[in-house]
């Protein structure tokens, strides 16, 4: 049995309503004794949306998401997920969520199998008509590629074997809203495109938005609907990752062979030039590409651009404190 075939399903979305954000942050705000780490953070997120969290060591990524898991109470701003405070979210409230965390290191003594089935006894009493908890055991093993070491003990499993079963344990509630947190570190190339394929039918059958952060930019980039860029202690970006690359980038490199020879040229119309090119020319271009800036350039840039700008604004008001 698939994931689309599983029993409980109905035609409406297991989630919050369409028309209602999943995570509505706004001005969110964190003060460790006298320091900012959160400036001001708003952000939106809907049903079956995918968000990335990217942002350089120290920005506030971690505590933006203990904040939302409700592990950690914020200074000031306003928070709902799933509609509900996390401040104040009770058992049936956090039933709703699921979280991947880096890594788990205990249960070692019990088999794969046991262990989701025992975990998943605790999600039952919070079960509705609209989303039966847990999820089947059998097709959660399926699902995330643990067919042939369900019966082994999790100490007997390998790195990324044990990153799978990670991942099986933060989605046994079938959650609402599904944080994850570095989630295919240690997978091979074909356990992270099998990952890729759950998390896609995660969002397009079960309606579950997820939040991930990475330093993966290229997963980023395939995952992503939206990327939040977190730095200073505020979203500086937030958008497709081409919606950022063409903010930070007004020009296109097109590449292409005709009569042995291999030309670049850069653009503001790659559109346009493409279609002369070919009008010019008709089947004698070969080995066509048109590169926009990557996410990792786009990326590096705005933090850049940001850091920047920070710089120019602090020595401003040293300018000013010195006069």
């Amino acid at each position: 049995m698939t994931i689309a075939e599983t029993p409980g399903r109905t035609s409406e979305p297991a989630g919050a309503p369409v028309d209602q954000p999943v995570l509505d942050v706004r001005d969110l705000r964190m003060r460790y004794g006298s320091t900012d780490v959160l400036t001001g953070v708003t952000f939106t997120a809907r049903p079956g949306e995918v968000l990335a969290l990217l942002g350089p060591n120290g920005a506030g990524k971690t505590t933006t998401i203990e904040i939302l898991e409700g592990f950690r109470m914020r200074s000031a701003g306003e928070v709902t997920v799933l509609g509900i405070d996390p401040a104040h979210g009770d058992e049936r409230w956090r039933a709703r969520l699921g979280v991947v965390l880096q890594s788990w290191r205990d249960h070692a003594k019990w088999r794969v199998r046991e262990l989701l089935a025992h975990l998943g006894a605790y999600y039952r009493p919070y079960s509705t008509d609209q989303v039966r908890r847990p999820w089947d055991v059998d097709d959660l093993i399926d699902a995330v590629g643990l067919n042939p070491h369900a019966g082994k003990r999790v100490g007997q499993l390998s790195g990324g074997q044990r990153r799978r079963l990670d991942v099986a344990i933060g989605i046994v509630g079938r959650p609402e809203l599904l944080f994850l947190d570095e989630p295919t570190a240690g997978f091979d190339p074909e356990a992270r495109r099998e990952f890729h394929d759950l998390v896609h039918r995660l969002t397009d059958l079960e309606q579950t938005t997820i939040l991930l952060t990475t330093h993966d930019l290229d997963e980023a980039e395939k995952l992503a609907d939206r990327i939040l860029i977190l730095a200073g202690g505020s979203i500086i970006a937030d958008g497709s990752a081409d919606q950022l690359s063409r903010r930070m980038s007004s020009e296109a490199e097109v590449k292409w062979s005709r009569d042995g020879q291999r030309f670049v040229h850069a653009t503001t119309d790659a559109t346009t030039f493409v279609r002369e090119l070919f009008q010019q020319y008709g089947d004698g271009i070969a080995d066509l590409e048109v590169r926009r800036a990557s996410l990792e350039d786009t990326y590096m840039a705005l933090v850049r651009e940001f850091e920047s700008g920070r710089s120019i604004a602090a020595l401003r008001e040293f300018e000013e404190a010195t006069r």
